[in-house]
């Protein structure tokens, strides 16, 4: 087990509740926890997330259970981004389930887990934020496109691709796979 260092949470984050304040300890003890609250920056990919200031709809349930309390739910955001093939905008919106167990402070899952395994209630509070964060970011897309058939930047030269039929891929293959694409798709190589 490693030493605990969970950092205080910011009592005036609007990602920060007062477990205190919003729901009791006693184990069963349930409330509703819905918010928008504006997105920091840096909430997403390089490619694409949500835009900083803009809502993350929370509409969790906090549960008072034995070891501390639990943070059940979903989120929603729309998303904005960059096509990976065409460079255009991206635009979606994403529903993530979010489940974290935050752990009362001397109770025997603080005791028996690493610091990086489970949240923490410090101070009476708990921070949404990581674990939204994480929800969401899993969520997204590591390339993005606009359209599942986006044709890509287009090519200066037309007459280049004039062979491809209409609605074909138009992709150049690395001279250095040419032989396994001709070997085992029987396609051809471009230059």
């Amino acid at each position: 087990m490693t030493e605990k260092h969970t950092p205080v949470p910011d009592a005036t984050s609007p990602w920060v509740v007062d477990v205190l304040r919003e729901i009791s300890r006693r184990p069963g003890t349930m409330k509703p926890w819905v918010r928008d609250v504006p997105a920091p920056a840096d909430f997403g990919l390089e490619v694409i997330g949500v835009p900083a200031g803009d809502p993350i709809h929370l509409d969790l349930r906090l549960e008072s259970v034995v070891e501390g309390v639990l943070a059940s739910g979903t989120v929603s955001a729309h998303v904005v981004g960059e096509c990976s093939r065409c460079l255009g905008e991206v635009t979606d919106d994403v529903e993530v389930d979010v489940a974290e167990l935050y752990a009362y402070p001397d109770s025997v899952t603080d005791e028996t887990t690493d610091a990086e395994d489970v949240a923490r209630i410090v101070d009476e509070k708990i921070d949404l934020e990581p674990a939204v964060r994480d929800a969401v970011l899993l969520e997204l897309p590591n390339a993005p496109l606009c359209s599942d058939d986006c044709p890509g930047v287009p090519s200066p030269d037309e007459e280049a691709w004039a062979f491809v039929p209409a609605g074909s891929a138009r992709e150049r293959i690395d001279p250095r796979w040419a032989a396994l694409q001709e070997r085992f798709a029987g396609g051809s190589t471009e230059d």
